[in-house]
């Protein structure tokens, strides 16, 4: 680095002597940092999500993988990794797998327009996926259907919406009460088909 001139060093230096002194307390000292909450204890001992999309919804993918790590959550990422083109059931389908075989908590599936990949992941016994479009069906499927499974439309939605989409969808907790017996219904009736046709 050349050398600066003595008058651009002493400001360098005015500027940090007004950074540390602003930092210190009235003794001199580093204050020490304000305490925060502890971050919500998983339930299970899972609080993994898993993530998936196809080559569509990539870059949402990676944008809602980064805002998920941000605040503190583990993130299986199954794919894709580019914007080549795939087939979005592979990846549906991995998102779910995880879901159901109790490896993560949640998953969020990105594709064009979202249907297909909630498609497939309703094939999976013991998923519950919702297309979510907004903030009030992301509320929903998780309070009255039990939801474990978000698929987004990348094509559909922008990115900021998403965000709020996946945000609302976590926190929003299931319900229970009268909501319990319908989401039992749907189990019951996805084992009927379990091997197969009734």
């Amino acid at each position: 680095m050349p050398d600066q001139p003595p008058q651009l060093q002493e400001e360098v230096r005015d500027l940090v002597r007004s950074i540390v002194a602003g930092v210190l307390d009235d003794a001199g000292r580093i204050p020490p940092l304000p305490e925060r909450d502890a971050p919500p204890s998983p339930i299970d001992g899972i609080d993994t999500i898993a993530v998936g999309a196809d080559h569509g919804g990539f870059p949402l993918k990676e944008r809602i993988a980064f805002r998920l790590r941000e605040t503190g959550h583990d993130v299986h990422d199954c794919g894709t990794n580019s914007t080549d083109a795939v087939d979005y059931p592979d990846y549906a389908h991995e998102v779910a797998r995880f879901v159901a075989d109790g490896t993560c908590r949640w998953g969020i599936i990105v594709d064009g327009a979202g249907i297909g990949s909630a498609m497939v992941a309703n094939k999976v016994p013991g998923v519950r996926a919702a297309l979510c479009y907004d903030i009030s069906t992301a509320r929903n499927s998780r309070e009255h259907n039990h939801a474990n499974v978000l698929t987004l439309g990348a094509g559909l939605i922008g990115p900021n919406l998403a965000l709020q989409i996946v945000e609302e969808w976590l926190a929003t907790p299931w319900a229970e009460g009268r909501h319990a017996d319908r989401v039992a219904k749907i189990t019951t009736i996805q084992n009927q088909y379990a091997g197969g046709s009734p």
